[in-house]
């Protein structure tokens, strides 16, 4: 686990706003989005594109993950805004609604051809039914991929769903593509919350999102910032008890039967165990002083 990179907080910037950008390298997120697809208009999306490259390739976002959301395949912007994305070398190129495996190898194969760095991987947006059904196929399809993101707005529109708390209408399909996650060893980020106003019911999608297993969530304000990472950060207690399960694993090592607080420890216990304290390490190696 120390290789781990924290995602609690995935922020979308508008890469045609260069004030937006500016702000972008204070924010205290795990990582950046900067948008060429929905938050850009026609007519500013090449200069969008250019601001994108550079701000990817300066060097001043810290320490954070910075990628690239681009057009998605059709439009007669992907091309060049995936070439554009691939020389300039962040961290990732989001490519929204990804509906197969056979277009996942078709990014990976344009990504390689336009000179994509080794350390430049591929998310996809998985945001239809048929991805959600196809999920394992498609996060399964290259070792390139690296992180499925959930496209949930377009998923509830697509379901002809109604955006309620709890959103029982999309669980079908968020199971889907955890399962399809974990089942291929990549990391999974939750759709956004719409709502900028509504703190509490932010929270309460937070806690959900990871109570299911995402690792973070994909946020639409600077303001959802600071909920998103304390919601996917482990806890002072969930640390206290990790270390205490490690120790006490340490100690009773050959004795038979090991327990912590009570219960009965077991190497699927330990596991849990190392992964918080990798996930908290990691956080404050990103965020030191935080």
């Amino acid at each position: 686990m120390s290789d781990f990179t924290p995602l609690r907080s995935v922020l979308y910037m508008p890469s045609s706003n260069e004030r937006a950008l500016e702000k972008a390298r204070s924010i205290p997120c795990d990582g950046l989005i900067l948008d060429l697809e929905d938050a850009v208009a026609p007519d500013a999306k090449p200069a969008a594109r250019e601001a994108a490259c550079a701000a990817a390739a300066s060097g001043e976002y810290g320490r954070r993950t910075l990628t690239i959301r681009v057009n998605s395949i059709g439009t007669e912007w992907h091309d060049d805004d995936l070439a554009a994305a691939a020389q300039a070398g962040p961290d990732a190129v989001v490519v929204p609604k990804v509906g197969s495996a056979a277009e996942v190898r078709q990014l990976v194969t344009a990504l390689e051809r336009a000179g994509a760095p080794d350390h430049t991987t591929l998310w996809a947006m998985v945001e239809t039914p048929y991805a959600m059904l196809h999920a394992e196929e498609i996060a399964g399809a290259s070792e390139r991929l690296s992180v499925l993101v959930m496209g949930t707005n377009d998923l509830a529109k697509e379901l002809y769903a109604a955006h309620v708390p709890g959103r029982h209408p999309l669980l079908p399909g968020l199971g889907l593509a955890l399962l399809a996650a974990r089942a291929t060893g990549k990391a999974i980020l939750d759709g956004v919350y719409n709502d900028v106003q509504d703190a509490a019911g932010f929270g309460a999608e937070c806690r959900q999102g990871r109570e299911m297993g995402f690792d973070g969530k994909t946020l639409i304000h600077p303001g959802q910032v600071d909920g998103a990472n304390a919601a996917y950060a482990p806890s002072e207690q969930e640390i206290e008890d990790a270390r205490g399960v490690l120790q006490a694993w340490s100690d009773g090592r050959g004795s038979g039967v090991v327990t912590y607080g009570g219960r009965m420890v077991e190497n699927l216990h330990v596991e849990s165990a190392r992964r918080t304290l990798a996930i908290h390490e990691a956080i404050a190696a990103l965020h030191p002083g935080a």
